[in-house]
């Protein structure tokens, strides 16, 4: 069965703020545009998690449940803890 065109808009955002997000955290340019690449995942996780849920995919779902909670980490991490000493 096909998706419908709202899950395939859906994937397509999924797709679309993965690929940004990797290129932000892969630039390395400082905590705060890592971290923010670290929402942009957030986002992509929620989307990929929408998408897995209307077409009854549970590996993509689990997937990005789990991609979910270490991109809530990296947030944490990189815009909220205060940077280590050393």
């Amino acid at each position: 069965m096909e998706d419908s065109p709202l899950v395939q808009a859906i994937k397509w955002f999924a797709t679309g703020t993965g690929i940004s997000a990797a290129f932000m955290v892969s630039l390395d340019l400082g905590r705060r545009v890592v971290g923010f690449g670290f929402i942009v995942f957030v986002a992509s996780s929620i989307a990929w998690i929408v998408a897995a849920v209307l077409s009854k995919d549970g590996a993509l779902g689990t997937q990005n449940a789990v991609l979910f909670g270490i991109n809530i980490f990296g947030v944490y991490r990189y815009l909220i803890r205060k940077k280590p000493d050393g």
